[in-house]
Order: C-alpha cells, then sequence, then structure tokens
C-alpha cells in the first residue's frame, strides 16, 4: 500500500544558511506523525514545504516528495493550486488570523467546495457546508455558518477551520500547532476531533511543542532541533524511553508532579469575601471568597470566559467589585505581569527606556536608574545590551523576562502574573518558572498566577483555586486538588490536562 505522505531528502535554505537538513520521513492512510521541538526547531517550515508555502527568498531542494504515489516535487504554482485543498490541508495555529475577517464562516468553510467544483448550486453547497460543520462538532451549525469569526470562541474559529480544511476531503491534513492558544478541555476535544479524523483515514501531520498533546494524538514522533531530525520513533519509545539528551530536556520542561505547599504558619494578606463583578448584565465573578498567604503563590485556573482575569484585575485594582470587600491585611505593592509583553510594552522605546521610567514611577532617583536598570536585568537573566533594543527585537522568553523586571522595578510585594508563559517553548517556559521561584525567594515574594495550564500551576502554586463560570468551584492544596479533585469541572480539566487515559 502507498503511503498517503512520502517526503525524501528535504533541505530549506535562506541566503546559504540551512535551516532545515535531510528531513525524510511517510504517513499512512489513518496515521498521525508529529514533529515536535522549539521555536527555529525548522517544523513549521518543513510542514509548510509539504503544501509548496515557503517563503520566495526560501531555496527549497526536494530528494522526493509524494502525495498517493503522485510526485509532486517540482510542481508549478498553478499545480500547487490543484493539489492545496483536495490533496494536502492546513490547519494552522491562529484561526482568528487565517480565518477572514470579513466573511461568515460558511463561505470560508465554503470556499475549497467552489475552488475545486465539488459542489453544484446554492443549496447543495449550504447543505455540504452544514455536513462539514456538524462534523468538527459545531453546535447549531446553521446559525454558527452565519456567524463571522470574531463571534465564535477560539474552540469554535479551530473547529471551523478544520472544517474548512476537510471540506475536499485531502488525504493528507497538516495541522500547525493547533492548540496551543486553547484552554485544556478546548484543546482535549480538539485533539479527539482529530484523531477521529485520522482514524477515518485521514493522513495528519501534527506539528507541536507539547510532548502531552502529542502524547494524546500522534502514532509516531520525531523531534526536531536546529532543522535537524534528532530523534523518531513510536510515541510509546520516544516519550518513554527519550535517547537524545535534547528530547529528555523537552519532555521534563511539560511534565511537573504539583507543588506541595511550603510548611509554613503564613498569615494572610489578603483577603476576598463574596467578590462579584458583572459587565452590562453579564456576570463575570460571581460571590468569590478565598485568601492569599504571604510568601506563597496562589493559582487561579479555569477556561476562557471563567472570570479567572477579571478576578485578577480586582485583586491588582484595575478593576471594582460590584459588591464584596477585598482588603489587604497591610499596604502592599502590588504588580502585574502581562500575558502580552509585546503589547504591553510601547514598541518605540527601548527597554531601558521602558524600565526606567517604571523606576521613576517607583520613586527612583534619577541618578541612580541607569545602574539600576542593569541590575534589574541581570536579576532577570538578561545581558544589560538588552536595555538598548525594543520590544520587537527581543525573543518571546526575552521579552517575558523584561516585563518581569518591569514589574520589579517598583519593589513589590505582590505579583500577580496573568498566563506569563503561555506562549512559549518548554525549554523558555522552564527557565522563567525556574526565574519566578527563585525571586520569590530572595524577595519574599507573594505571587497570585492566572492561568489554563494545569502543568504550570502544578509547577509553581501552593495553592489553586478552580473557577467556572465566574464561580470558584474549588480550591485548596494545589496537590491535593490535582490528586482528588472533587468538583466534576475540576476532574474534566484534570483529565484534560493530562495524557489520554491517565
Amino acid at each position: 500500500m502507498n503511503a498517503a505522505l512520502q517526503v525524501r531528502g528535504l533541505r530549506i535554505a535562506f541566503d546559504g544558511k540551512r535551516v532545515v537538513d535531510d528531513v525524510s520521513f511517510t504517513v499512512e492512510r489513518g496515521e498521525c506523525v508529529a514533529i515536535v521541538g522549539e521555536s527555529g526547531a525548522g517544523k513549521s517550515l518543513t510542514a509548510r514545504a509539504l503544501l509548496g508555502l515557503t517563503p520566495a527568498e526560501a531555496t527549497v531542494s526536494l530528494e522526493g516528495l509524494l502525495f498517493d504515489g503522485r510526485d509532486a516535487a517540482g510542481l508549478s504554482e498553478r499545480a500547487w493550486r490543484d493539489l492545496r485543498g483536495a490533496g494536502i490541508a492546513l490547519v494552522s495555529q491562529d484561526a482568528l488570523v487565517s480565518l477572514d475577517p470579513l466573511r461568515r464562516v460558511g463561505a470560508e468553510v465554503a470556499e475549497p467546495l467552489q475552488l475545486h467544483r465539488m459542489v453544484r448550486g446554492r443549496a447543495a453547497l449550504a447543505g455540504r457546508v452544514q455536513e462539514l460543520l456538524a462534523r468538527v462538532w459545531m453546535p447549531d451549525p446553521e446559525r454558527r455558518s452565519r456567524q463571522h469569526p470574531h463571534e465564535l470562541s477560539g474552540g469554535l474559529r479551530q473547529r471551523a477551520l478544520i472544517a474548512s480544511a476537510l471540506a475536499a476531503a485531502p488525504a493528507v491534513l497538516v495541522a500547525d500547532e493547533p492548540t496551543t492558544a486553547l484552554d485544556a478541555t478546548v484543546q482535549a476535544r480538539i485533539l479527539g476531533l482529530l484523531r477521529e479524523i485520522t482514524d477515518a483515514g485521514t493522513a495528519l501531520v501534527f506539528i507541536s511543542h507539547d510532548f502531552a498533546a502529542v502524547r494524546r494524538i500522534a502514532d509516531r514522533v520525531l523531534v526536531m532541533k536546529n532543522g535537524i531530525v534528532v530523534e523518531s520513533g513510536t510515541v510509546s519509545e520516544v516519550l518513554e524511553n527519550p535517547r537524545h539528551d535534547y528530547t529528555k530536556q523537552l519532555i521534563a520542561a511539560t511534565m511537573h508532579e504539583p507543588r506541595a505547599a511550603a510548611p509554613t504558619e503564613s498569615s494572610s494578606v489578603l483577603i476576598a469575601r463574596g467578590l462579584s463583578r458583572s459587565f452590562a448584565t453579564v456576570p463575570a465573578v460571581i460571590d468569590a471568597t478565598f485568601t492569599v498567604k504571604d510568601g506563597q503563590t496562589l493559582g487561579i485556573v479555569g477556561e476562557s470566559g471563567s472570570g479567572k482575569t477579571t478576578l485578577a484585575r480586582m485583586i491588582v485594582g484595575v478593576d471594582t467589585p460590584d459588591s464584596g470587600t477585598l482588603r489587604w491585611t497591610a499596604e502592599r505593592r502590588v504588580q502585574l505581569v502581562h500575558q502580552n509583553p509585546l503589547g504591553a510594552f510601547d514598541p518605540r522605546w527601548t527597554i531601558g527606556r521602558s524600565l526606567r521610567e517604571a523606576l521613576e514611577a517607583g520613586g527612583v532617583p534619577r541618578a541612580r536608574r541607569v545602574a539600576r536598570v542593569g541590575e534589574l536585568l541581570a536579576e532577570v537573566g538578561l545581558s544589560p545590551e538588552i536595555a538598548d533594543r525594543r520590544p520587537s527585537a527581543l525573543s518571546g522568553g526575552q521579552r517575558q523576562r523584561a516585563a518581569i523586571a518591569r514589574a520589579l522595578a517598583a519593589d513589590p510585594e505582590v505579583l500577580v502574573l496573568d498566563e506569563p508563559v503561555s506562549a512559549l517553548d518548554p525549554s523558555v517556559r522552564e527557565r522563567v518558572l525556574r526565574l519566578l521561584g527563585r525571586l520569590q525567594q530572595e524577595r519574599q515574594l507573594t505571587m497570585i498566577l492566572v492561568s489554563h495550564d494545569l502543568d504550570v500551576v502544578g509547577a509553581v502554586a501552593d495553592e489553586v483555586l478552580v473557577m467556572q463560570d465566574g464561580r470558584i468551584v474549588e480550591q485548596g492544596a494545589t496537590v491535593d486538588v490535582f490528586a482528588s479533585p472533587q468538583h466534576p469541572f475540576t476532574r474534566e480539566l484534570v483529565d484534560a490536562s493530562g495524557p489520554a487515559g491517565r
């Protein structure tokens, strides 16, 4: 039987520098092959080469590229257009960017059907669109087809993108980080959907840096580093018995045991009683009651829309509860670290200028500010020359460290971190988590960490609140809540965050 996809000797270079080097693999119908690695590993470039979508300035060479036995190594752009959609299709990471904001969802799903002349007649086209949306478990597909992408949640947008990719019945589906920005339970549903599609006979190439997701969906895995496949094999071979040090490092960075609360008689620094907050008539937080202990980390977990960010904003003081009380037991300096540091920094300013502004606001004398900038950068593990760069010139991990340095400029006693590592690669994420742990010890910080990633919360939080639809449905010591969740939603979150069947 011919494989659905065969790749031999793929090489990609920019200005003579090779960034993908001699990559070869096959994917059978009904099989999922995952390609894992961190940013810059070459996995997304490899994926795009499979669709003939590499940048114009790239030099691409192939010893062989076959789709169901058909040679695609030297196709013209016109031939590629015929192949894309019908032979191979792409599901990308950011559905909000991939879907046209001005077009209705139904029109997006219908486009491949029209391009490949697979359905004739308006009624037949509309019917097929409904079938495709129903196939990806889109609730109320007829109504959703009339909506625009911004009217859908992240999970529903991703389903619409998958429906569009499946429309022309491709033999091969390439999913490039399709669940990275999704909550644990939504991610589990999308992974389950992709596995169903694979089991029905589609060949799936799954690009990810998330080993937990790979464990759930893939049959075989390739590990890439610096454009080279450093390890490959079945999922059980690679994940249970990794041979390469890099693979071991990646796996260790994505699997943490829940942290046991430190044995301490810490007093409470924050006491919240009956906090509620609504926007218009929609409740965001309902009757939240909890305490935060001095020198410890409180994790707040839940899906998008659960109210966790609104709760964090009230803790910081940038939002006010409609009812209830939020009382600090003593005067405390509180600083917020945003989810997206690229959006939080002024893009026109250097990092040094942003830090000097924060120091000025914190009352640091002008004569001390330049030296203090260097000290802050060193404290978060950044070199002094970072001060002269703008945010866009930094990597994601460097930007997040710079954002933490800016928060520390005010010498806070409490740090509130809103999804601080959600967009980072595993090893970068691990370094930032270790940095937070070190800073907490050295500065005796109290931290409040908002996240949808239970592994991250488990790694750093002493206690955890679980939120659903604005309410705290469970709280307690992290190790106890994760080991023996009492609420059905907590159990769903814990199950969705680990390997299938855990």
